[in-house]
């Protein structure tokens, strides 16, 4: 009786799951039959090209597009106290980095990271004809396109397709429920997740027909992710992320076999590696606190991951920006310290690179409503533990004969930073991935 049940349940979770009811259709009984052997194979070859050894990159998204200008503060600029006469730090409250150039007040985090040499800063990153659309900035840095082009895989989804063939369905874990655009490749690859506690539902009444099982596969693994503009609970967007869309080659049936098996696959070891390890720092009890949290723990458990991606969200600060720009910037700052203790205890903060990114930054006159409106060039934090730490590029000039249209004129493409991190950290050549050539700035 138990086998049956056992093979419903599997007829049935192939027929239903990751299609979301979109289609109807029966699944052939003998892909059912077939697939506690074919699970059996898949946790068998789990740990192909992702060796314990291997280089983490860890990617945090700003969403919403954070004020750049009053997050790393020019506090000895004459045009950056014109321009925002409520907004701008006053030298005495930021955290000085040199003469001219200080850190929010908020971001004590940073400012540690910093002295102890863990810190990079790259001052003033966009990209030509900068994009004041949330939607579109984002997808811009997503996929490493021009401002002009509309790429169909993210940069990210190319480096999998390029580097990882063969790897565990874990290589990239997205923590949130809608996948990021950055992930979408030719071959999908990667799981989102929120909280390995809610994959199988504990306490499940079985009477009402429903396998927790079943559930916890067609929550980790959907062809499509929703492009839900709503808050995330992990995330904390406000501004939500661009969704990536699975490609789907070659025969359906293949697709959803293999999609259920890497759910399965990875569910089972998500849920146990975070279930016995430890954390070893203090994080913020907040929804990037908790990100990070997790992120630590599958390091520290060795979950064979190439690449993380974690998005904290609110900083589309249009109106009283002051408040809640300083809580996120809190939050950040001492969320990624935490992470770098927490590594540090691991042993494994020598294996991680952590970077940041918002799709953009904000203009440099504040507006009536003591806020920002969208701008362009902005900075990337990069941490770790072998990053040339400091301050890199050049600063924006705040003339206004030097601004585009009120806003920041970039001096560093951030490709220049994504091939520096594909061809200095990820150890694999830029250009196939970037679809052409960027000088590698010199973070590492």
């Amino acid at each position: 009786m138990e086998s049956k049940l056992s093979l419903k349940t599997r007829r049935e979770f192939l027929r239903t799951t990751l299609l979301g009811g979109a289609l109807s259709w029966t699944v052939p009984t003998f892909l059912a039959r077939t697939f506690s052997a074919l699970q059996a194979e898949a946790v068998n070859s789990a740990q192909v090209a992702t060796g314990n050894d291997s280089p983490i990159l860890v990617i945090l998204q700003m969403a919403g597009g954070n004020d750049g200008l009053n997050t790393v503060v020019p506090f000895a600029n004459d045009h950056y106290f014109r321009a925002r006469p409520r907004l701008a730090h006053k030298p005495g409250a930021v955290l000085k980095l040199s003469d001219e150039i200080g850190l929010h007040p908020a971001l004590t985090g940073f400012q540690s990271l910093f002295g102890q040499g863990h810190l990079s800063i790259v001052q003033g990153v966009g990209y030509p004809n900068p994009n004041r659309s949330h939607f579109r900035s984002t997808e811009i840095w997503q996929t490493a396109s021009d401002s002009k082009k509309i790429e169909k895989y993210g940069w990210v989804g190319r480096f999998f397709d390029n580097c990882c063939k063969g790897a565990d369905p874990t290589v990239g874990v997205n923590v949130g429920r809608q996948m990021p655009q950055a992930f979408a490749a030719k071959n999908p690859v990667g799981i989102s997740l929120d909280n390995p506690e809610n994959y199988r539902l504990v306490g499940v009444d079985p009477t009402d027909g429903t396998d927790p099982a079943e559930l916890s596969l067609r929550e980790m693994n959907r062809p499509e992710m929703e492009s839900d503009a709503g808050a995330d609970a992990n995330s904390g967007d406000t501004i939500g992320a661009v969704a990536g869309k699975a490609h789907v080659g070659g025969s359906v049936l293949d697709y959803l076999e293999r999609t259920a098996l890497d759910a399965q696959v990875s569910s089972d070891k998500i849920r146990e590696i975070s279930g016995k390890f430890t954390n070893h720092a203090t994080y913020p009890p907040s929804q990037l606190g908790n990100g990070m949290k997790l992120v630590a723990r599958l390091i520290g458990g060795a979950l064979p991951t190439r690449i993380f991606y974690v998005s904290q969200g609110g900083y589309d600060t249009h109106t009283n920006q002051a408040g809640p720009q300083a809580r996120l910037l809190q939050d950040l700052g001492d969320s990624v310290t935490a992470f770098v203790e927490d590594l540090k205890a691991q042993g494994n903060f020598e294996r991680v690179l952590l970077m940041t990114f918002s799709e953009f930054g904000r203009r440099v006159a504040e507006n009536a409503s003591g806020g920002t409106d969208h701008g362009a060039a902005a900075p990337m934090f990069l941490v770790g533990s072998r990053v040339k730490a400091g301050l890199l590029g050049k600063y924006p000039s705040l003339a206004p004969e030097d601004m585009l249209n009120g806003d920041l004129k970039y001096n560093v493409d951030f490709r220049c930073v994504y091939a520096a991190v594909l061809e200095k950290w990820l150890r694999t050549r830029s250009e196939p991935i970037l679809g052409k050539k960027f000088e590698p700035l010199q973070i590492l």
